[in-house]
């Protein structure tokens, strides 16, 4: 799912998809993955949301 998304896909999305907090720090941890903090608007009220999106080392990884 990372692989396909060119802009990384939000933390809700991919716990949505199965993915779990702790996949997802084993991931970042590792290097295969980043996550950003980004303010995003709902309506007129900003919220936080995590952005992951794969590295050019977890690219790397898939490729074997």
């Amino acid at each position: 799912m990372l692989a396909g998304s060119s802009h990384g896909c939000t933390e809700a999305i991919l716990l949505a998809h199965g993915f779990t907090i702790e996949m997802l720090i084993v991931l970042v941890r590792a290097g295969f993955a980043a996550a950003t903090l980004e303010i995003v608007q709902a309506g007129r009220r900003p919220i936080e949301v995590v952005r992951v999106g794969i590295t050019d080392a977890g690219r790397q990884a898939l490729d074997g």
